[in-house]
C-alpha cells in the first residue's frame, strides 16, 4: 500500500482511507464532511491521527496509511501500512472488552478503561499491508 496522497478520502464502499507516513512535515486536512460527520487528519512520518467531530478516533506512532477504515456497532476493520512497526490507539467504548485480530491471527482480548482507548502494536517492517479487525466481545 502506498500513502494516501490526498490525506483523507471516502471510498466507494463507504469506508475511509487516510494518512501519509512518507511526509517529512506534519500536514493536516480539516473540515472533511462525510456521512453527516466532520473529520480531521494530521499525518506525517512520526504520527497519524484521525478525529471525528473533534473526538479521538485513531492514532499511530510512527505515522501510517490506513485504507478501508470502517466502524460499526460491533467494532472496527481496516488495513494499515507503514515504514516500521507501529503502536496504534483507537477510540472505542468505555469499559468494554474487544478481541484484536491482526492478519487473521487472534492476539487476544483487550479491555478499555474509562477513556475508551484501545492500544496495540502491529508489525509492519516485513508486510506491505496488515489487516486489523477489532470486535466487541463484552
Amino acid at each position: 500500500m502506498t500513502s494516501i496522497k490526498d490525506l483523507l478520502r471516502a471510498e466507494e464502499d463507504g469506508s475511509l482511507s487516510f494518512g501519509d507516513y512518507e511526509l517529512d512535515q506534519k500536514t493536516k486536512k480539516t473540515d472533511f464532511e462525510y456521512q453527516g460527520d466532520v473529520y480531521k487528519v494530521k499525518t506525517f512520518k512520526e504520527i497519524t491521527k484521525l478525529e471525528r467531530n473533534d473526538t479521538f478516533v485513531y492514532e499511530s506512532v510512527p505515522g501510517t496509511a490506513v485504507e478501508g477504515f470502517t466502524e460499526n456497532e460491533t467494532g472496527v476493520t481496516f488495513t494499515v501500512s507503514g515504514n516500521e512497526d507501529a503502536q496504534i490507539t483507537l477510540g472505542m467504548e468505555d469499559d468494554m472488552v474487544y478481541r484484536v485480530i491482526i492478519d487473521d491471527n487472534n492476539i487476544g482480548n483487550i479491555k478499555t478503561g474509562l477513556g475508551g482507548k484501545l492500544a496495540f502494536s502491529v508489525k509492519l517492517e516485513k508486510a506491505d499491508d496488515v489487516k486489523v479487525e477489532i470486535v466487541r466481545v463484552g
